[in-house]
């Protein structure tokens, strides 16, 4: 028994928590400074700041799970909600991995987006081919429905991402042959405004609005800040969405980007479109942001890794005072990022804190 509480007493002391993981003990250690939930829930009490991360539910209890709860108290499930996942083939539904975060987040005080958008990112059954616009409106619907009804009011979840990924270098993200990065629901139709917007998206905000009255309803992007056709594009497409009478609540940016992009003009860019949504009455988020070290995580990397990083926190944080801005890391560590060999995580193979971590802590406590 004294052993025990020796070893207890020297993980406090140590600042690390010990985990076991596949039979293995691995030790997280604890950034020195503050927590960034806990800098954020001091500084703005108001909500204008979401600062988070996203996993999956198979980290729960691992050392990304541990992480991610203790970093952040806003969260987004990476793949959970995905048509991919819930519904992998048309006989199966299966909604384990997106229930384990009900409990999760009012466990540990955090507040959830939805990531589940109708989107590329749906199953391979979904995009044979032979589909009909008749089978992929009524395919649409049905999970967008499902996904709305099962998780509208549950207590911490406070947003979705609508659609994702709906245009490219300007023009719409059309259907092609294969399965791969293709968008089926644009065989559906368009409508004939100006821009014919594919119908799927007025669908999906149609259903959004109706069986999800408790979320905030994004209009997501992957496309880089500077890509000023495809923000134009949207832009006009949000306007139309609520001339027709449905409720959009902000915009998201997927800001996957390499090291060193935060130059002066990429960041002005960053703030127009942050101001274009504040004066549209818009909330603006970043919603998967990554910085991609390609080569070697040198030093010098890792500094200009930490610039990018802090300039981009900084930006959004010069923008809360005329309305809500998120960010929303998509790589907690290096070793569960979507690509491994490139570094995009604040957090390393040991799952210590890197210079960017200390930049957006940084970035956070100086704020005025």
């Amino acid at each position: 028994m004294k052993q025990i509480v020796l070893i207890a007493l020297l993980t406090v002391v140590l600042g690390t928590l010990p985990k076991v993981v596949t039979g293995q003990t691995v030790d997280v250690p604890v950034p020195s400074g503050r927590r960034l939930r806990d800098i954020v829930a001091e500084k703005f009490p108001d909500g204008q700041v979401l600062i988070g991360g996203t996993t999956g539910s198979w980290s729960f209890g691992r050392p990304t799970g541990i992480v991610m709860d203790r970093e952040f108290n806003y969260v987004t499930p990476e793949n959970d909600f995905k048509q991919a996942i819930i519904h992998p083939d048309p006989d199966t539904w299966n909604w384990a991995r997106a229930d384990a975060w009900v409990q999760h987040v009012v466990e540990r005080g955090q507040v959830l987006r939805i990531h589940g958008p109708v989107s590329p990112q749906c199953s391979r059954w979904a995009k044979d081919d032979e589909r009909t616009p008749e089978e992929l409106e009524r395919l649409m619907r049905e999970f967008a429905t499902a996904l709305c009804q099962r998780y509208n009011g549950k207590p911490g979840f406070i947003s979705l991402d609508v659609v994702n990924e709906v245009a490219v270098k300007g023009k719409w993200h059309t259907n092609k042959p294969g399965t791969r990065w293709e968008l089926p629901w644009y065989t559906i139709g368009q409508d004939s405004d100006k821009n014919r917007t594919p119908l799927y998206i007025k669908m999906a905000f149609e259903i959004a609005n109706q069986y999800a009255p408790d979320f905030k309803l994004i209009f997501n992007h992957h496309e880089d800040a500077n890509e000023e056709g495809s923000w134009q594009l949207i832009k006009e497409t949000i306007g139309y969405l609520r001339a027709v009478g449905l409720r959009v609540d902000g915009i998201g940016w997927q800001a996957h980007v390499d090291n060193g992009w935060a130059t002066p003009t990429s960041i002005e860019k960053l703030k127009d479109l942050v101001d274009w949504a504040h004066a549209n009455d818009l909330e603006f988020h970043v919603t998967e942001a990554s910085v991609w070290i390609k080569d070697d995580a040198t030093p010098e990397a890792l500094a200009l890794q930490a610039e990018t990083y802090g300039a981009i926190i900084a930006a959004l944080l010069e923008k809360r005072g005329s309305g809500i801005v998120g960010w929303n890391t998509w790589h907690i560590d290096d070793p569960h990022s979507w690509n491994r060999q490139w570094h995009g995580g604040l957090f390393d193979g040991s799952y210590a804190a890197k210079p960017a971590y200390y930049a957006i802590q940084r970035a956070l406590e100086q704020a005025k």
